[in-house]
């Protein structure tokens, strides 16, 4: 009998059946990383970026794309016949965030952990020592982004490493680029990276990418990757890609005996659940009480800073014992925000991160158990992107988001955009009217107590109403389908605030709270004793107003009147606004129509000028006469 001489057939993913073959310690890199083989987006990747070929990668989030561009980078720079020369760069990862581009520089710092010669030279980044010459090829990082580091510090660190891979924000980027220090010469720079490419353009970095294109060779391999490619990011493919291969891959699930296309990872649950607005609070902490096993580590998202600022001064006092609250929003200092990112990855308890957009995409947060969304995202985009930050890497994750009963046509409507969501089931959740009710009351205790928690609220809520009118699926969140006192009830508020939307509607500001608003004061002494004064002033200075009425003109009384009814949008402001700009307008029109006129015609405008102003003198003549005359206007009765 003839031995058996059949080889056994490798997966086509495993990492052993790369051509070319990956290098042993890069091997032993994805391996500790968790990696057993590359993933789908890391196998369509290498075939092309790996050699000399533009890539264009959309993939669903969580799926590995950074290590799907920075092993091949890696690669090209070790390539090299001999080391990089001073000063110059070659190549670079821009990211639109300070987070996402601080967690690739990570990515790329463990990767290069295994590469001896370059792991040497790693320390240097960390100190203020100049890095040393080498004659090995090695790979020298550097983390370029705004905020905490100023841009002259940037370039000093520049100058002192000498970096050959850079990984920045678009702004700093540019201004990098613009030192006569920082070389990219043709021939010697290799490779641009975009990663959250779509993303780089939505937040207005256009006129960056743009100056920084202008820096850089047009002979380099271009890679863009994204969870989704717009309209936006076809432009960059043709303006600074050559021929690129376009990579998608996707998810695919059975519904209905049909296999469709998803834009998640098979590992994560999108569920939702339907419930009034006061209700929402009190179901998040149902949902985080009822869950088995307790996430660890759970993103909650709001539609703006001022929510999440809200939220957590006040979250505390309703959640579920064991559970702590980090707060990240952009409007944080830098130092803050980097504070409470890391933060919130370090933690061994079970932790909530309450945000905004600003985490939605692109950041790599590992082991994420669940995804709450207390109100859908603006832009219908960023709903994918917040429930793709659970379920990452093969990890089972689940994704809430809480509708109101008349949103219930976001389900259909996320359907059409192959983004199915199904009614949350296990655990159930189903809170009664008493349950929200103390929910609330627990959170208007704080307000009572610390007139800051009370306007923190009041702002956040007008924020949020603004962002609710800005919706892109208006046809679906509708504001005159809102109801207002159910609402204030949810966001424990004392009071609904003066609003244009509320203007001809029959509600009651107060909510039948019978709190007197004005006396609720600031736990800080200092600002309490500032604002007593500052209100005695007013009262003061507001009586005397009024004592002074009937000296004032109708007009100035209006006028008075006006501003203190004055809602919180500035409508009156810009109307105001607008009719300066409109006599402006009016004036410029005018000079233009006198400068095509010719002399004669200006000289008899002169004249009719003259002549209506004449008459505009008789006729305040005369009203003068009248009034000296005892004419008062009044009706004093026919003439004998």
């Amino acid at each position: 009998m003839a031995p058996n001489t059949a080889v056994a057939k490798k997966a086509p993913r495993a990492w052993d059946a790369l051509t070319p073959p990956l290098a042993e310690w890069i091997l032993d890199a994805v391996t500790s990383m968790g990696y057993q083989q590359a993933t789908p987006v890391q196998k369509a990747t290498f075939d092309f970026f790996r050699g000399n070929k533009d890539v264009v990668v959309e993939a669903v989030t969580g799926s590995g794309k950074t290590l799907a561009y920075l092993i091949p980078i890696v690669e090209r720079l070790l390539r090299a016949d001999e080391p990089t020369k001073r000063n110059h760069v070659k190549a670079i990862v821009i990211s639109p965030t300070r987070e996402l581009a601080t967690q690739i520089h990570k990515v790329l710092v463990d990767l290069l952990a295994f590469h001896k010669e370059s792991a040497d030279l790693l320390p240097y980044a960390r100190n203020d020592e100049k890095r040393p010459d080498t004659a090995d090829v090695v790979v020298i990082p550097q983390l370029c982004v705004g905020g905490t580091v100023k841009a002259a510090d940037d370039l000093r660190t520049f100058l002192r490493l000498s970096p050959n891979l850079i990984i920045a924000t678009p702004g700093r980027l540019s201004e990098l680029l613009s030192s006569p220090h920082v070389k990219t010469p043709s021939g010697s720079f290799e490779c641009l990276v975009l990663d959250e490419a779509d993303r780089l353009l939505d937040m207005g970095f256009k006129e960056s990418l743009s100056r920084i294109l202008g820096f850089l060779p047009k002979t380099r391999r271009t890679g863009l990757f994204s969870a989704s490619v717009s309209d936006a990011v076809q432009e960059i493919i043709r303006v600074g890609m050559l021929y690129p291969h376009k990579i998608t891959v996707r998810v695919k699930s059975l519904k209905g005996g049909e296999i469709i296309d998803k834009k998640t990872p098979a590992s994560l649950q999108m569920t939702y659940v339907t419930t009034p607005a006061s209700h929402k609070i009190a179901a998040f902490c149902q949902l985080l009480d009822k869950l088995d096993p307790r996430p660890q580590r759970t993103i909650v998202f709001f539609s703006t800073c001022f929510a999440v600022k809200y939220f957590s001064r006040v979250l505390q006092a309703v959640l579920p014992p064991g559970f702590s609250l980090v707060a990240l929003h952009g409007k944080l200092e830098p130092q803050v925000r980097e504070r409470n990112f890391a933060k919130f990855l370090s933690a061994t308890s079970p932790t909530i991160l309450l945000t905004t957009d600003v985490a939605a995409r692109g950041l790599d947060i590992p082991q994420v158990d669940l995804v709450v969304q207390i109100d859908p995202p603006s832009d219908t985009k960023n709903f994918i992107h917040r429930c793709g930050r659970a379920g990452r890497a093969g990890r089972r994750g689940l994704a809430v988001v809480f509708l109101q009963p008349k949103e219930e046509g976001y389900v259909a409507f996320l359907d059409v955009r192959k983004t199915p969501i199904t009614p949350l089931s296990d655990p159930a959740i189903a809170v009664t009217d008493e349950e929200a009710a103390r929910a609330t009351a627990k959170i208007r205790q704080l307000a009572l107590a610390d007139r800051e928690i009370f306007l923190n609220g009041t702002r956040a809520f007008v924020s949020w109403v603004r962002s609710y009118i800005e919706h892109r699926a208006s046809s679906i969140f509708r504001v005159q389908d809102l109801d207002w006192v159910d609402l204030a009830h949810g966001w424990g508020l004392l009071e609904l605030p003066k609003m244009p939307e509320l203007r001809g509607l029959e509600v009651d500001r107060s909510l039948g709270l019978g709190v007197v608003t004005e006396d609720v004061a600031f736990k800080d002494k200092v600002r309490e004793t500032k604002r007593l004064a500052e209100l005695a002033e007013w009262k003061a200075a507001r009586a005397a107003s009024f004592g002074e009425k009937d000296s004032g003109t109708r007009a100035e009384q209006e006028e008075q009147k006006r501003k203190r009814n004055e809602a919180w949008s500035g409508k009156h402001e810009k109307e105001e606004t607008k009719v300066v700009r409109r006599e402006k307008k009016r004036r410029r029109k005018e000079a233009e129509r006198q400068g095509t006129m010719s002399e004669l015609e200006k000289e008899e405008q002169r004249k009719l000028e003259q002549m209506i102003e004449e008459i505009r003198k008789k006729n305040q003549a005369a009203a003068k006469a009248a009034a000296a005359a005892g004419g008062d206007d009044e009706f004093g009765g026919f003439d004998d």
